[in-house]
């Protein structure tokens, strides 16, 4: 029979190659699945990788999904050095839109530009709020912070609809169950006219700058990495796991929940029951096929972006439906895993005793 037994030494070179190969393969994979759908597989390929990248305002779409995605990855990149499994931040993104959606509703005609500071600052303490109650209950019970995370997602969800079907639902909304529609101050500065891209491209951007020094170049980035590689050595260390917990929830809170804000006031421009978007899982892939690496992470999280269009491109272009984004995301994920597992273990037949 066989069996998996670690590598002495792993390619170096196929464990940075791995996210191109499980692409490659993810690629193949479609090709295989438009065939049996009936469709054209270069056709069904064009849609995924170049419709989205073709044209001004396509790279425009493109940017207002991969800002979401770069930003809520960036925090889970750090739980997931810590060795903490922040499965939740969806639901850190739903708190971050709800907080800020409410400071964003108490504009009024003379209010000035300085709101969108104070929207999108609500927008990080609600996502650090929630993921906050992560923090306390694995800290002081030692509850699971995978399935508390998770379960807080559905609740983050009752919570919006409670808001939009009842005190917050727009009285001249025809009965919809919708905010009103939050004033030209309250919302995210475009950067060019008839695109929707906005200023949220800027604080992705500095965010990866700000992620790159705070994990590779700071003593606190240097001891969540520590804790999560070496939790023994941590403890020899003198480094404290509840510093390093609290640390790492709460960022990784307040990144998911400043995307639920920037989503908020910016494309948006309400707060519906739809604005679960799963940006917050997507994030999970992202964050992994962008190898924890901040750099990495843009441009996964770009390749993530594609799929999310190239998916509606499928279903309004060609009728597929739009569960095939799901799929390439979902293939992706499971070929780099696959991938890295033959990396870093190899097959050996051992004969039956």
């Amino acid at each position: 029979m066989f069996k998996l037994e670690p590598r002495a030494a792993p390619s170096r070179l196929l464990s940075v190659g791995s996210p191109l190969l499980a692409l490659a393969i993810t690629v193949l994979v479609g090709i295989a699945l438009f065939i049996a759908l009936g469709k054209d597989p270069l056709t069904g390929l064009q849609m995924f990788f170049v419709e989205p990248l073709r044209g001004a305002y396509a790279l425009s779409e493109l940017s207002i999904k991969a800002t979401p995605l770069i930003l809520i990855a960036l925090g889970l990149s750090v739980c997931f050095r810590a060795n903490l499994w922040n499965i939740g931040a969806e639901g850190q993104f739903i708190m971050g839109a709800i907080f800020a959606g409410g400071v964003a509703m108490r504009a009024t005609p003379e209010t000035g530009h300085w709101i969108i500071v104070a929207i999108l600052l609500a927008g990080v303490l609600g996502g650090m709020f929630w993921a906050a109650l992560v923090a306390v209950l694995r800290d002081r019970f030692n509850a699971s912070e995978i399935l508390v995370s998770l379960m807080l997602v559905y609740v983050a969800e009752m919570v919006l609809s409670y808001l939009v079907y009842g005190p917050w639902k727009d009285p001249a909304g025809y009965n919809f169950p919708q905010t009103i529609t939050f004033l030209e101050a309250a919302r995210v500065p475009k950067l060019f006219a008839g695109f929707r891209i906005n200023i949220g491209v800027f604080i992705a951007l500095a965010a990866v700058v700000g992620f790159t020094l705070f994990v590779f170049r700071t003593y606190a980035g240097y001891q969540l990495q520590v804790g999560g590689l070496a939790p023994a050595a941590a403890r020899y260390g003198g480094f404290s796991s509840r510093k390093a917990l609290w640390t790492a929830l709460l960022l990784s809170g307040g990144m998911a929940g400043l995307a639920g804000g920037l989503d908020a006031v910016g494309p948006q421009g309400q707060l519906t029951p739809y604005v679960p978007l799963g940006y917050g899982f997507a994030a999970i892939i992202v964050a992994f096929v962008g190898r924890l690496h901040p750099v990495g992470i843009v441009f996964s999280a770009v390749l993530m972006s594609m799929f999310y269009i190239g998916g509606e491109l499928a279903q309004s272009r060609l009728g597929l439906p739009k569960a095939l984004t799901g799929v390439f995301q979902g293939m992706l994920l499971f070929t780099l895993l696959a991938c890295d597992t033959f990396i870093h273990q190899r097959l050996r037949w051992v004969a039956r005793t």
